[in-house]
């Protein structure tokens, strides 16, 4: 049996892993994103692009985007399980990060990271079964990835996502109690949710309490919502550039790629960096996050249509808070992010 130290090494060297093959996508996403997203106007559904060539674009961004987390939680399998590992970590990884059950439950990132330790590790068992050369032969292409598949994926849809979706219920409800109370709390609450997993159920939540505000004609929740998505990428491109002895060569780069993303309010950008550095990347962004929130909410400030980002601010009310709200909060997940991340040697930064 392995020692536990030995298998945190390996799943952190399995998160890095899947990172690296996630990067790419990530890229592609964000900067075709980015210029779609930029010609857009906005609309009370959101930034509508009405160029045929810039709505492909669009498309192709978005596409990139969806290969993102099946890419993560596929690669970090293979990491652990090898060349099995693979596919079943994809399937899961994508079946994580979109409606499931009954409950139609997304669990995003976090959840994608979740299955893919788990296809690794179920694939590393069934490869040590004892089998005859027949069977042997047809294990890694008809055996493993159908059982993992299967049975992964039903624990996750009848044992995980049930509690999961009572959570979000819950989350649900407590935001409905928090509005009409403390404006300051709500944002704050609201901002936290939307950095803390980034795409994933809470953050959805969050995404779905302020639009249903919204059509009954409150738009602040939607303006402190608005701001916090921009925040984690925003942080993570500025921090990459001044606290530059803290990050390698790659993060660098991804970090200019982040900024374009928190422009135009796509906070996925900061995923990969929480995937390498979730300890201390999580908590930055989300306090960062949540003070934008409640800055926002403290000085009115309403976002009229459901995207965020500073392109969306004209049509804001109150666009100097709104954004000040962002930078302040990008600047706090940036100290904190500074004084906490390790530094790295010179070759390493390389």
């Amino acid at each position: 049996m392995k020692k536990k130290n030995s298998i945190g090494k390996e799943i952190q060297k399995a998160f890095s892993t899947g990172v690296s093959y996630m990067i790419p996508a990530v890229v592609v996403g964000g900067i075709f994103l980015a210029i779609a997203l930029s010609t857009g106007t906005p609309t009370d559904t959101g930034l509508e692009i009405t160029s045929q060539f810039m709505q492909n674009l669009n498309d192709l961004g978005s596409a990139g985007f969806a290969m993102m987390i099946p890419l993560l939680s596929g690669y970090i399998a293979h990491s652990i399980a090898g060349k099995p590992g693979l596919v079943p970590g994809m399937v899961l990884g994508f079946v994580a990060n979109n409606p499931i059950g009954e409950a139609g439950v997304a669990t995003g990132f976090l959840g994608a990271m979740l299955m893919g330790v788990a296809s690794g590790y179920f694939v590393q068992w069934m490869k040590r079964w004892k089998t005859n050369t027949t069977i042997r032969t047809i294990m890694p292409i008809l055996i493993i990835p159908v059982l993992t598949v299967f049975v992964l994926g039903m624990i996750y849809v009848y044992v995980l996502a049930p509690p999961i979706a009572a959570f979000v219920s819950w989350l649900v409800n407590l935001l409905g109690n928090l509005q009409g109370t403390s404006a300051i709390l709500l944002g704050l609450i609201i901002g936290a949710m939307t950095a803390v997993d980034m795409g994933g159920p809470i953050n959805k939540t969050a995404t779905a309490f302020t639009i249903a505000l919204m059509a009954e004609g409150i738009f602040a929740p939607n303006g402190a919502h608005r701001i916090a998505v921009a925040i984690p990428p925003l942080a993570l491109g500025l921090s990459t550039l001044i606290s530059k002895n803290k990050y390698v060569a790659e993060d660098k780069n991804l970090g200019i790629s982040a900024l374009f993303m928190g422009l135009i309010g796509i906070t996925e950008g900061a995923i990969p960096f929480a995937v390498k550095d979730a300890k201390r990347v999580l908590p930055a962004i989300i306090i960062g996050s949540a003070v934008g929130g409640a800055l926002g909410m403290m000085n009115g400030v309403e976002a009229l249509v459901p995207h965020g980002g500073l392109i969306i601010l004209p049509v804001v009310n109150g666009k100097l808070w709104f954004v000040l709200a962002m930078l302040i909060g990008t600047l706090v997940s940036v100290a904190i992010l500074h004084f906490t991340k390790p530094t790295i040697d010179d070759t390493e930064s390389e």
